[in-house]
């Protein structure tokens, strides 16, 4: 019912909300037989077991109570280590540091956080599907900034530049990148903020995948460039890395001052992440870290065999090295990414998701998740071959 007292009974920025592309076509999907999905960006690896050990032990000790509003002290303390370790930076755990359910909610909370009415926040596309709708729902304004392949969809300064207006105030960084896999390296970060220091510009760095890199080289963060851990909220989270994605936790380290209106947010809508999965994580982050690098390794595996049979069977991409997915040109088939993926569904019974679910800038793609086995996505290619081939008459 959408009338009540002749007023409309649904918020007209909710409503107008576009639901997520990838769920839309997935929706499909699960009416379907035989379908080979690579779709869905979560781990086919089982969470490590000392990270599931440790839930199963506080559900049997009774550690089921709220948490502090930040999270376990135990877990940001392990949270901020880490940091320091892969990054070499330094955060506060008992003010800078907090634990939110999933990295969504660190970006739901950053973009409450910050925005005002109008304010523009500068969002790299491809890209993953929340920042536009939590722009919105933060009464801010999404200005899109289209990456380019032949930049292998890397942000650059000049294309930065051209999108900053005086209303712009926050930055998403969205690398390793979902859907294209793309990476920033150093040199990279280093032109965007100087940029955003000349400019007064706020860094929104969502770096969920960055223990899943494939350069030969450790993860780059912007907060490792003079002059910009202050002016960035890093998120980052427990899903990706370590296969543990329904436990739903994730975190953010920022500037104090941002930190503590972040938390009383946080506060007022959800209380504190999941008891136990923190629990757990402290874990993960201690004891764990050995088995993200195996995973890491099969990841890379799967990666360069799609590469190779994508060359084999001459469909453009280019070469990813962050995340778990590749990101494959099908303009030469003049047909949109929707229609590609449709009938590849329909015709192969093997799903992934159309480009454009990402932004426009993602028309003419489709994206490939290689979260998957060697054998299913052996299976997969088989059937995408005979479609492209079908395709090509």
């Amino acid at each position: 019912m959408k009338e009540m007292s002749g007023r409309s009974l649904l918020s007209r920025k909710a409503d107008s909300l576009k639901p997520s592309g990838i769920r839309k076509f997935f929706d499909i999907v699960a009416e379907m037989d035989d379908v080979v999905s690579l779709g869905v960006g979560e781990p086919d690896f089982d969470t490590p077991w000392a990270v599931r050990d440790e839930g199963i032990y506080t559900l049997e000790r009774g550690k089921t109570f709220y948490t502090s509003n930040a999270g376990l002290k135990e877990l940001r303390e392990e949270i901020c280590r880490f940091l320091n370790k892969r990054l070499d930076v330094t955060y506060d755990p008992l003010h800078e540091c907090l634990v939110t359910v999933g990295g969504s909610e660190a970006i739901d909370l950053a973009f409450r956080a910050l925005l005002n009415p109008g304010d523009e926040v500068l969002i790299p596309e491809p890209c993953y599907v929340s920042y536009t709708p939590c722009t919105i729902l933060a009464d801010g304004v999404p200005v899109p900034i289209p990456l380019q392949e032949k930049n292998e969809f890397r942000l650059t300064a000049e294309e930065l530049e051209e999108h900053i207006t005086e209303k712009t105030r926050i930055l998403v960084l969205p690398f390793p990148n979902n859907p294209t896999g793309a990476v920033m390296r150093r040199n990279d970060l280093e032109a965007v903020a100087k940029v955003c220091i000349e400019h007064d510009i706020f860094v929104l760095s969502d770096e969920i995948y960055s223990e899943l890199t494939y350069t030969g080289e450790d993860h780059v963060s912007i907060v490792q460039i003079p002059g910009m851990q202050e002016r960035t909220i890093l998120i980052n989270g427990f899903s990706k890395a370590f296969a543990m994605t329904g436990w739903r936790l994730g975190y953010c380290c920022g500037s104090r001052e941002v930190l503590s209106v972040m938390t009383k947010i946080h506060q007022f809508a959800i209380m504190c992440a999941p008891t136990n999965s923190q629990y757990a994580a402290a874990v993960a982050l201690r004891d764990c870290y050995s088995e993200v690098v195996k995973m890491r390794e099969a990841y890379d595996q799967r990666r360069r065999f799609l590469l190779h049979s994508f060359r084999q069977m001459n469909l453009p991409c280019f070469e990813p090295f962050g995340a778990f997915y590749v990101f494959p040109c099908i303009k030469e088939f003049g047909m949109s990414s929707e229609q590609f993926a449709t009938r590849l569904l329909e015709e192969q019974r093997v799903a992934v998701v159309p480009g454009d679910a990402f932004g426009e800038s993602g028309e003419g793609y489709i994206r490939i998740s290689y979260a998957y086995s060697l054998d299913a996505l052996k299976e997969a290619v088989g059937r995408l071959e005979k479609f492209v081939t079908r395709l090509r008459g």
